[in-house]
């Protein structure tokens, strides 16, 4: 008769051991093993699962669930999807809570929503809800946490929304886990998701964050979920960013903006007109347009050289990688005989934001070279192109998007390189071959 073994998982990333260990050697953490029983195999009847082909699936396209704010329906993919389960999360008080409070209210409109909030009290988001003027009678709401009591709920109203503020503090009823522990968070995200994808009900909650800024719990929870969304502030500008990492129903790394006020987050539509409002034409200030999801943004390079007083050189770079402002400043020296080796070079994206594109290798050397030689670029204008090795300056991939952008708000000229395809020659076009010809922009250094 054979024996039941016992082996030990990681409860964090499911890592698996005969042994007990303290520090799991996958994820690092310590204390996150737990013990097994796996007993003998035995033979039962089980039937046999129906396979069917694609052509023999039936399918119906299914209507998004729109709420009319645009940078929250661009976000979700052109809105949200039936069906689906998304997890929103964001610092402490960063405003999670306020905007599904709005895009609630918005989608009570038309659809059946119901509000759960496992973390205030009825009258808290009675206070709230007056604050933002979200106080649609259509809106439900109930201050309830255990979730076998919100899924019961569900089934027999048939809602098409329902939100739960926040999953941490969720339990369960025959669980014998504490709320926010690794093993109620996927308890509650399996039966969310059965949920949502056996009964057409979208699913929305929230989620803490780690103090290193990433999703609390284990990493089961992000493949589970349909959508991961975060909400990050901007201090300078009172904007909060909505950030899809993961959509399996719309593009990643979209972007949605939204301002602080004390009724609420606003959408904010045209960010890059208030970006532009910010940017000064000054020696080491560079403006280039990157693309985020499927949003071209108009973001200012800000470079700043002096001679150093150091051995080794200093390089603080943010925003951007390191590597690539290093490599632009070499191609520079090397072909144009300035000496950034001897400077110390300091570099960063205005407000806040943290971009990762080639097309943005014109930019860096000209706010690099701006900033050398004490002299700004032409007013109104934006650099688009990629550098070689060679020195060779190279053309962008969705060049007519980043132009419209621009000409959209008022850009006077555009420094591109000289193969550029573009669909009509204009004289606001400013052509280079090489990084030789850069040096035309600062007169005769």
């Amino acid at each position: 008769m054979s024996k039941n073994k016992n082996s030990f998982s990681c409860s964090n990333c499911e890592y698996k051991t005969l042994k007990w260990v303290g520090c799991c050697p996958d994820c690092k953490l310590w204390n996150t093993f737990e013990e097994i029983k796996i007993s003998p195999i035995m033979k039962k009847d089980f039937q046999s699962v129906q396979m069917s082909s694609l052509e023999n699936i039936h399918f119906e396209q299914k209507q998004r669930i729109l709420s009319g704010i645009k940078e929250w329906d661009r976000v979700t993919g052109g809105g949200l999807m039936p069906g689906s389960f998304m997890i929103i999360t964001g610092d402490p008080g960063i405003g999670k809570s306020t905007l599904l409070l709005k895009i609630a209210n918005e989608i009570c409109k038309n659809y059946k929503v119901f509000y759960f909030s496992s973390e205030e009290s009825l009258e808290q988001i009675k206070l709230r809800a007056q604050r933002t003027d979200c106080l649609s009678s259509n809106l439900l709401f109930a201050d309830q946490a255990n979730l076998d009591e919100i899924i019961a709920t569900c089934l027999a109203e048939k809602p098409n929304l329902i939100i739960i503020d926040s999953i941490q503090n969720c339990y369960t009823q025959d669980g014998d886990f504490v709320p926010g522990s690794i093993g109620q968070l996927k308890e509650s995200a399996f039966r969310l998701m059965r949920l949502a994808k056996e009964n057409h009900i979208t699913v929305i909650t929230t989620g803490h964050i780690t103090k290193d800024g990433v999703i609390a719990g284990p990493k089961t929870l992000e493949h589970i979920v349909d959508a991961v969304f975060y909400l990050q502030g901007e201090d300078r500008w009172q904007t909060r960013i909505l950030r899809a990492v993961k959509n399996r129903f719309g593009n990643i790394d979209e972007l949605g903006f939204f301002q602080m006020h004390e009724e609420g987050l606003i959408e904010v539509p045209n960010i890059n007109q208030q970006i532009l409002e910010e940017v000064s034409c000054s020696p080491g200030s560079v403006l280039i347009s990157y693309i985020e999801g499927s949003r071209p943004l108009l973001i200012e390079l800000q470079a700043l050289s002096i001679s150093t007083k150091f051995s080794m050189p200093q390089r603080i770079i943010t925003g951007i990688d390191p590597t690539q402002v290093i490599l632009t400043a070499a191609i520079l020296e090397k072909y144009l005989h300035v000496k950034l080796s001897a400077h110390d070079i300091f570099f960063k994206i205005s407000g806040g934001f943290k971009i990762k594109s080639s097309s943005a290798d014109l930019g860096i050397a000209l706010a690099l070279l701006s900033s050398y030689f004490q002299k700004p670029l032409p007013d109104k204008s934006l650099a688009l192109g990629e550098i070689s090795l060679t020195g060779q300056i190279k053309p962008i991939n969705h060049f007519n998007i980043h132009v419209n952008e621009a000409f959209k708000f008022g850009i006077d000229k555009l420094l591109i390189s000289k193969t550029q395809k573009v669909d009509q020659p204009s004289s606001k076009f400013i052509t280079f071959n090489n990084v030789y010809e850069l040096l035309n922009l600062f007169g005769d250094e």
